[in-house]
């Protein structure tokens, strides 16, 4: 039997993002529910896309459909606890993007889960993939690992 991979760090990634959890997050078990893994992972990479000028929700013509998506579960997260997500890119395609993410509890250095994303770029008007625009891509370059 092999050894179980270790988790990430916060040492390897490139941005950070603090999210509170709410009363709502927490389910029967008592513990914050898988779902709201992924929607911190989808409003980390949002939040850097539309801080970074890189997305505008409404106009943008190209847009980043979400393909792929994997969380990997270490330790629970429990309402009232602090989440910090860490970011960085692991891939960056010709129409495509993996972003990878981490959710790390306040002053924790291992990740209590960590998981990925994988946008493709389209054209919203007809959701057909094209490249990834030449301005994200140099910067999304910046948070690459």
């Amino acid at each position: 039997m092999s050894a179980k991979k270790a988790l990430s760090t916060r040492d390897d990634y490139k941005h950070f993002l603090t999210i509170p959890t709410r009363w709502m997050d927490n389910d029967a078990y008592g513990h914050v529910n898988n779902v709201q893994y992924y929607s911190y992972f989808d409003t980390t990479v949002n939040q850097y896309l539309v801080s970074e000028g890189l997305l505008d929700i409404r106009n943008s013509p190209v847009i980043g459909l979400v393909v792929e998506t994997q969380c990997r579960y270490a330790r629970s997260i429990v309402f009232p606890d602090v989440v910090t997500a860490g970011l960085k890119v692991a891939h960056l395609g010709n129409s495509s993007v993996r972003y990878e993410l981490g959710l790390f509890k306040e002053n924790e250095q291992e990740a209590c889960a960590e998981g990925h994303f994988i946008h493709v770029y389209v054209e919203r008007a007809t959701n057909k993939p094209v490249p990834v625009p030449d301005h994200m891509r140099s910067v999304l370059e910046t948070i690459k690992g």
